[in-house]
């Protein structure tokens, strides 16, 4: 992952929100906090850079998948999918799930809001 043009494109895109690597030795997702849970607890909205992301699922919150950018190979449940440019799915709480793309843009919408709590990683 081109990870010091990916930061510049997402500071352009959204000035001033918050973004996190998930491992700055090998990153392989890059997310932008453009709503966070802290301005409202009954949703948030971030932009993921994703190349791989861990399998991991959440208690209670569902999240929505949108590709803004790119094709996204998305497993849930065990479960193969692709998603293309402009394409969503929804994963329900306590489904596994895990995606691989190619610097993929997607907007994840959790509902509730994206907490620490809720995201349990699989192994």
């Amino acid at each position: 992952m081109k990870i010091t043009e990916v930061i510049e494109e997402l500071k352009k895109k959204y000035p001033g929100k918050k973004i996190l690597l998930n491992n700055r030795q090998n990153c392989t997702e890059i997310l932008c906090e453009i709503d966070p849970t802290s301005l409202h607890p009954d949703h948030s909205v971030a932009i993921a850079v994703i190349d791989k992301t861990i399998a991991h699922y959440h208690d209670t919150s569902e999240e929505t998948y949108k590709v803004i950018k790119g094709v996204l190979s998305l497993s849930v449940d065990g479960k193969k999918y692709v998603l293309n440019n402009g394409q969503t799915m929804a994963i329900k709480p306590g489904l596994i799930h895990e995606a691989t793309g190619d610097e993929a843009w997607v907007q994840i919408t959790s509902t509730p809001g994206w907490k620490q709590k809720d995201h349990h990683a699989v192994e």
